[in-house]
């Protein structure tokens, strides 16, 4: 009896790691060809000086840049979370930390790129004025100054919790931002910031698109550049969607996780995790790359020259 409950453990432990190793790969491949093209994506904007020299490509680089490093962290947070890795809290709140401040940049810079297409459309003569390569880095950086802000406040919120009391700095559970909200002030900051930060966010690409539309209806303004810009102020919005629903996806997960069986709930946070955590961080390279005529041509060079470049390096022995 002895030997045979312990096959069936060894049986079971083997089943297990197959299983996280399989579903790890089913991620870890989109994931990978995701990272290869945001990162060409990301190599062509550096390419050329008027993707250097104009705001609208700056912007896109700063968004994109953001979307590519929090796809490797989202990766990395899954994979230790599959595999049951156990961070110490230091570890995983430097990591959470990092995670949130990445997060929080995509849509801001949404909103900046909105109320660029806004002042284009509605202020085509005051566009170059108002619209400069330096106001530009000035509003990245206030971008990033505000997300690193908040970060600064939940870290000093998080001291307010007794460390000192725990047994071990070891964590139970898996490394995730809602496991580091270690106290219920951590976590209504949290969720205020987060409305505060998507319903702003909405308004003001909103707002930009109503202000759009409108522009479009005089007489002196471009129809087709206003058509542009209002498809343009639409895919924000849908990307802002997906922003927040990558956000909140964990919550729902774990209401999901109480009242399904365990395999099912796992199958399905792999279509979740790829479709709202993965995919919309490949979204921007996607939409630009195919959509603006001026990045798609170098676009698809660089992706044959790696495609013709990897394929050598196979053939040759």
């Amino acid at each position: 009896m002895s030997n045979a409950s312990q096959s069936q453990t060894t049986t079971t432990i083997g089943r297990g790691l197959l299983e996280r190793a399989i579903f790890s790969t089913l991620t870890t491949v989109p994931c990978c060809v995701f990272l290869l093209i945001n990162v060409i994506m990301l190599f062509t904007l550096r390419s050329k000086s008027v993707f250097c020299e104009t705001s609208r490509y700056i912007l896109l680089y700063n968004l994109l840049f953001a979307d590519t490093v929090l796809l490797a962290l989202s990766q990395l947070l899954y994979i230790i979370a599959a595999f049951r890795v156990r961070l110490t809290y230091p570890i995983c709140g430097f990591l959470v930390m990092l995670t949130n401040v990445i997060t929080e940049i995509s849509p801001l810079t949404l909103v900046v790129m909105s109320l660029e297409r806004y002042v284009a459309v509605c202020y085509p003569l005051r566009h170059a004025t108002i619209i400069t390569t330096r106001n530009t880095e000035v509003a990245i950086g206030v971008v990033w100054t505000f997300c690193s802000l908040n970060v600064f406040i939940q870290v000093l919120l998080l001291l307010e919790f007794p460390f000192d009391d725990l047994e071990s700095e070891q964590m139970k559970g898996f490394c995730a931002k809602e496991n580091m909200l270690l106290g219920p002030m951590s976590d209504h900051y949290n969720k205020a910031y987060t409305y505060f930060v998507f319903i702003s966010a909405s308004v003001a690409i909103i707002s930009s698109y109503i202000g759009v539309m409108i522009a479009a209806r005089s007489a002196s303004t471009d129809k087709a550049s206003a058509g542009k810009a209002r498809n343009t102020l639409l895919l924000h919005l849908v990307q802002l969607g997906l922003s927040l629903s990558s956000t909140i996806h964990n919550p729902f997960l774990i209401v999901i996780s109480k009242v399904l069986d365990l395999t099912v709930f796992i199958r399905i946070q792999i279509v979740v995790y790829v479709c709202i955590v993965i995919f919309p961080r490949c979204l921007s390279a996607l939409i630009y790359g195919i959509r603006d005529q001026t990045i798609r041509p170098i676009l698809v060079y660089h992706l044959c020259c790696r495609l013709k470049l990897r394929a050598k390096a196979e053939v040759s022995p």
